[in-house]
């Protein structure tokens, strides 16, 4: 699972990714030749943390999501280069901080502070290059149709009219995400990667001055730009990035000190972009390790216990599942299977968020 942080320059993209994987990127230092920060983050996941409690393990894992930081160089003078779309298609998620809060040098080289501005010109940027790739495939559809019989046009022409659709829902001012399309244009679309149809977080990063109103500016960008494949998170990149490098109870103090919930608006953009992917994390619990494993929503117990190894799907029996808040409650497993709160599914079993598996499997 990859997410790729995108923003204007001087927008805070380093500091946000600074703070979400507790790095220490320079801030400012990307030149034209620059290569992405990558970093690993941990989803926070309170109950793996109240299984590490139950079984004491030897060790615990969460499920992690890659953050990779790009340079604003990949955005030129006519707008995002092939190489640079080329990357952002392959991203599970786009990431995109907006600068919302007052900076006397930061106004002084850009100009006055609009975040609608800069999110919009920089959407339009992605919009026009997705726009390139449906013109030059509506060019190459139509120079095929020349050398097909009339009879034998079926298909391209279908092709044709979605990529029109597209077309003309970009030339609206949309980006893709917000184009209903059915199962038949999904399967149509299966071999392209538009950008502008990756799910995005947008973040809108205030200033130390404006944390106060972190909810009513969240709610304000949530209501003009929320939608479907597409989630807004409030909060001041600089001031987390400070908090990411302290120690633990150094930080909770800070943020009492600063009038801030003990709770990292952070931890639930992240949780925003993990729900924003379609996933959702079953857990696995026992002495050796108590660890969360990403999956996607609708998946089946097979292809969960495939995210283990693929042995387990290969050889897959039957699953042991537990609700992990029965099995909190109960305080052990031994309990739980007392009390007669451990099912056994089978193959076609849906596995639900916080479920707790145990595979049984023969290869």
């Amino acid at each position: 699972m990859e997410l790729g942080i995108i923003g204007a320059a001087r927008s805070g993209k380093t500091s946000l990714f600074n703070a979400v994987t507790r790095g220490s990127a320079a801030i400012g230092a990307y030149s034209s030749t620059s290569e992405p920060n990558l970093g690993v983050v941990r989803v926070p996941d309170a109950r793996v943390d109240a299984l590490s409690a139950i079984f004491q393990p030897k060790k615990v894992t969460y499920a992690e999501i890659r953050w990779v930081d790009y340079p604003v160089a990949g955005f030129g003078p006519e707008g995002p280069g092939a190489r640079f779309v080329a990357d952002l298609a392959q991203l599970d998620a786009l990431v995109h901080i907006v600068r919302a809060f007052e900076d006397p040098a930061v106004a002084h080289a850009e100009g006055s502070v609009d975040p609608h501005r800069d999110l919009e010109a920089l959407e339009m940027e992605l919009q026009f290059s997705d726009l390139a790739l449906i013109e030059r495939r509506i060019e190459r559809i139509s120079s095929e149709m020349r050398s097909v019989k009339a009879g034998e046009r079926g298909e391209l022409e279908r092709h044709q009219q979605l990529m029109e659709r597209m077309q003309a829902h970009l030339e609206g001012g949309q980006g893709l995400r917000s184009l209903q399309l059915n199962e038949a244009d999904e399967r149509e679309l299966r071999n392209y990667r538009f950008v502008t149809r990756i799910p995005e977080l947008l973040i809108i990063n205030i200033g130390e001055g404006q944390l106060a109103d972190t909810a009513s500016i969240e709610a304000e960008f949530s209501e003009r730009y929320g939608a479907d494949g597409v989630a807004v998170a409030a909060l001041c990149a600089k001031v987390e990035a400070e908090l990411a490098a302290m120690e633990p109870e150094d930080a909770i103090e800070f943020r009492s000190e600063l009038g801030l919930d003990e709770a990292s608006p952070l931890d639930r953009a992240i949780g925003l972009a993990y729900d924003l992917l379609g996933l959702q994390s079953f857990l696995t619990a026992g002495e050796d390790e108590c660890r969360a494993w990403a999956v996607a929503k609708g998946a089946t117990a097979p292809e969960a216990a495939g995210k283990i190894h693929t042995d387990l799907e290969r050889g897959f029996i039957r699953a042991e599942v537990a609700g992990y808040a029965d099995l909190v409650d109960a305080g052990s497993m031994a309990e739980l299977k007392k009390r007669g709160q451990l099912r056994t599914e089978g193959k076609s079993y849906v596995v639900q968020d916080g479920d707790v598996l145990n595979i049984l499997f023969n290869v």
